[in-house]
């Protein structure tokens, strides 16, 4: 049975290619063909004959398939991949600039419930493996690129999708560790986003395993009550050991936790929730991105006024706090936060 090639890191493929006695130059031709120049196709230039066959034998380069695709009139993209058990996931491309952030989903479906989420409403399916993460990158790029030439240019990953990416931990750490390979996308750790509800076993292996990724916290309160509502794992996971294990990971001056805040009317928007989130934070090398609700069919929550939410901004930056109100892209499309949902999934 053929494997794909899309699941390795390179120092595995080196080790692969050794054992077989195949040159060692392979796989760095391989990454550079299909992750730098973009090709779907096999690679046979400058690799040895020996090195193509046994490929050829043992490799698949299958990617998702596209099954649908929505834009919006901002320009964001949103992708529903198929994949061989013909489950699906939600795949977004957010412009920026004249560039794109791709939003990548890490599981079909989600097991932490979130309420404020449109993914929570379906339940956990199974997670994604490393080759299908690599594959909703590689076939939106390739959409891009065939469709919008002028301005094809991926530069940023988030972890934001559907599905929480450290309960699926092995897969996304091996997917980023792909991401950032020299011989690949040569991505900047930097540049790849990873965002957790706060499933502390995941933060815990963190500092140990996972590449010096940027990592953001859904916060969305500090007040028990509130979270345990809005983020069910808050219960066993308690937010105030979230944030220790968090705020250890960033290493230098120039990087800090992004706490994300969904600001949601009459309930976590008012002036106490931002002074207490203010004396929750401040001093700390922290950022804040404060997102208006998204509504999605079914919720029970709606999206504060732009004034509430830039009064609400006002607030924290009394604190000194850096704070920034995302924009939102792609909600006539449901391809904002929190709203996706790859349907009736099996």
């Amino acid at each position: 049975m053929r494997t794909s090639f899309y699941q390795y890191t390179l120092p595995e493929l080196q080790e692969l290619f050794a054992l077989q006695g195949l040159p060692s130059s392979g796989p760095g031709l391989m990454f550079n063909w299909h992750y730098k120049k973009r090709k779907t196709e096999p690679c046979v230039i400058d690799l040895a004959k020996k090195s193509i066959a046994y490929v050829a034998e043992n490799f698949s380069f299958d990617l998702p398939t596209l099954d649908t695709v929505h834009e919006s009139q901002d320009k964001t993209v949103k992708f529903l991949f198929k994949f061989k058990d013909d489950l699906k996931v939600e795949t977004v491309l957010i412009p920026f600039n004249g560039k794109y952030t791709i939003c990548i989903s890490s599981q079909v479906g989600c097991a932490m419930k979130c309420s404020f989420c449109h993914t929570g409403t379906q339940g956990l399916k199974r997670n994604l493996s490393t080759e299908e993460i690599i594959g909703q990158f590689l076939e939106a790029q390739r959409w891009l690129s065939a469709n919008r030439p002028e301005d094809d240019r991926i530069l940023n990953i988030v972890f934001m999708g559907q599905g929480e990416p450290l309960h699926n931990f092995d897969a996304v750490k091996k997917a980023c560790e792909i991401f950032l390979t020299q011989h690949g996308l040569s991505l900047a750790p930097h540049k790849i986003t990873i965002s957790t509800a706060g499933y502390l076993p995941g933060l815990q292996r963190w500092k140990a395993e996972m590449p010096k990724v940027n990592i953001a916290v859904s916060l969305h309160s500090v007040i028990k009550e509130k979270r345990d509502k809005l983020i069910p794992i808050n219960q066993r996971y308690p937010v105030e050991d979230v944030m220790k294990f968090a705020e250890e990971i960033p290493e230098g001056r120039t990087r800090f936790v992004t706490y994300e805040y969904l600001m949601i009317k009459n309930f976590n928007d008012s002036d106490e929730d931002a002074h207490i989130t203010g004396r929750a934070l401040a001093g700390k090398n922290v950022y804040i991105s404060l997102i208006p609700f998204n509504p999605f069919p079914g919720t029970e929550y709606e999206r504060p006024e732009m004034h509430e939410v830039d009064h609400f901004k006002t607030i924290l930056d009394s604190y000194k706090i850096p704070t920034l109100i995302r924009k939102t892209k792609g909600d006539e499309i449901l391809a904002a936060c929190g709203q996706l949902h790859s349907g009736k999934n099996k």
